[in-house]
């Protein structure tokens, strides 16, 4: 048959045969997750997922599709009751934002453009460059900072010590790799014992090794003993290895702390290191009047990493890395190729992009959630916000401390608070009866803390970011948890009594 005769097919597409009908149906799961929103405090904040609901995704890849009403079915009943609940005021396990229904309006709108943000010329690109030129008048870095959003802090962390990398070996270091690198099997790093796993993580993906970072002990406020660096860095120089990277934590996992960037700015300096500041959650502290002058020296960073879903209160995920020298950062990713070609003029325009500075090519619109947060809610705001959360971490030490069943376990930087329940009976036993009480209280529904390790003791720990906790949650936490630890106290088989005769 003549190809001009093939009779017409229409095109096999994804959209629908009736956009009313869509239409409605969107509306309901919009209703549906305003209503989610609306109502959290009448729901538990976590509770176990039954076993009929783990089956539903259990089923077979699907051959013939079914109608989009039974998927939304299936997501309302299987799904939105068994998530971990970090949108609810009474989740305080760990350093997740609770979101908002600005942010998760504008996540929708960036799924319906569905726009590629690893380049080309478009305005996607130019909302990331202005979050970018906002971040860097924040946190006092230069005009020509380069900024990235990535999925969160492990992967900025990670960015930040490639870009320190080919700052310290050079662009060839690219090419040639570490193996044949001389000064490369002599790099080490240091970072807090307290820091976040995740710069172990960075030394290992990027061929130095974890053997090649120094955990330095913390100082009674729980940050990077200054002191302790400076003995570490001199042991290092002796055995003729070269430092060459610090990294420095504002808001540590554990309890909060940040360490004393102005002193660690002026090591960093003196022996030509560079210092990164993983801020995975504390960064966004500079919203705060209040709050901003802990942070000081912050703005003596050679790159910055942090996260606009955590006290930012942007969805998931929304990482950011922020690097001093954007030109080095575009050295170190920046990869020529044909089906990137740029030019002066149509979509091949505006360079650099994106895809420059970091490692990923397909980028979702991270950025457009950002924006709109900001420019609904504005720093004033949200830094008032996070002030609150850290006011609300206060009053937690205050009843901790009036209560005499708990005590304290570490100093109050911020908004994370370690505690635990004053329990008889060897070390063991009071680690263990503290980890099944927040078990018990997690599956309460109540509240929902987490647990740590603090000086070798088993911490229940309180992270305090939801911008919709107040006193009340914080007060219903602490009386379930008391009621709990009663209940399981009175439980316990009396203690065996040994006959003497």
């Amino acid at each position: 048959m003549p190809f001009d005769t093939m009779p017409t097919m229409p095109p096999a597409t994804l959209d629908p045969e009736d956009w009313d009908q869509l239409r409605q149906q969107g509306h309901r799961m919009l209703d549906d997750m305003l209503d989610y929103l609306q109502t959290l405090r009448e729901r538990p904040v976590w509770q176990p997922a039954p076993a009929s609901a783990r089956a539903a995704f259990q089923q077979p890849l699907p051959v013939h599709g079914s109608a989009l009403a039974d998927a939304h079915s299936t997501f309302m009943r299987q799904i939105l009751p068994y998530a971990v609940g970090n949108a609810h005021p009474g989740f305080f396990g760990w350093v997740h934002g609770g979101g908002t229904p600005v942010g998760m309006l504008a996540e929708m709108l960036a799924a319906g453009l569905n726009a590629n943000v690893g380049g080309r010329d478009q305005i996607p690109v130019e909302v990331e460059r202005q979050i970018t030129r906002w971040m860097a008048q924040l946190f006092g870095f230069p005009d020509t900072a380069g900024g990235l959003f990535v999925t969160g802090t492990s992967t900025a962390n990670f960015i930040a010590l490639l870009v320190a990398r080919v700052g310290k070996l050079g662009v060839a270091v690219r090419a040639e790799g570490l193996a044949d690198n001389a000064a490369a099997g002599k790099l080490v790093a240091y970072t807090s014992a307290g820091a976040h796993g995740c710069i172990a993580q960075a030394m290992e993906l990027a061929g130095f090794g974890s053997a090649a970072l120094r955990k330095i002990p913390m100082n009674a406020q729980f940050q990077l003993d200054a002191a302790l660096l400076e003995q570490a860095i001199a042991a290092d120089l002796a055995q003729g290895l070269q430092p060459f990277f610090i990294a420095a934590t504002v808001g540590s996992v554990d309890v909060g702390a940040i360490d004393d960037l102005p002193r660690l700015a002026a090591i960093a300096r003196r022996h030509q290191l560079w210092l990164h500041v993983d801020g995975a959650y504390g960064a966004l502290a500079m919203l705060s009047p209040e709050l901003a002058p802990l942070l000081n020296g912050i703005e003596l960073a050679d790159s910055l990493a942090f996260d606009f879903h955590k006290w930012g209160q942007v969805p998931y995920d929304a990482g950011f890395i922020l690097v001093r020298d954007g030109e080095l950062q575009r050295q170190t990713f920046a990869a020529p190729a044909a089906y990137l070609r740029r030019d002066t003029r149509g979509m091949g325009a505006g360079s650099p992009w994106p895809c420059d500075f970091g490692p990923d090519l397909s980028r979702g619109f991270r950025a457009l959630k950002t924006w709109f947060t900001l420019q609904v809610y504005g720093t004033e705001k949200l830094g008032q916000v996070i002030a609150e959360t850290c006011a609300l971490a206060r009053y937690l030490e205050q009843r901790v401390a009036a209560l005499a069943q708990l005590e304290l376990l570490a100093p109050v930087a911020l908004n994370i608070v370690c505690f635990r329940y004053r329990h008889h009976g060897a070390d063991a036993e009071i680690d263990r009866f503290n980890a099944e009480l927040v078990a018990d209280l997690q599956e309460s529904g109540v509240a929902a803390p987490s647990l740590t390790t603090i000086a070798g003791q088993v911490a229940i720990r309180a992270a305090i970011v939801n911008h919709r906790s107040g006193r009340a949650d914080i007060d219903a936490m602490l009386a379930a948890l008391l009621a709990l630890a009663e209940a399981r106290i009175a439980a316990a088989p009396a203690p065996s009594m040994t006959h003497l005769t």
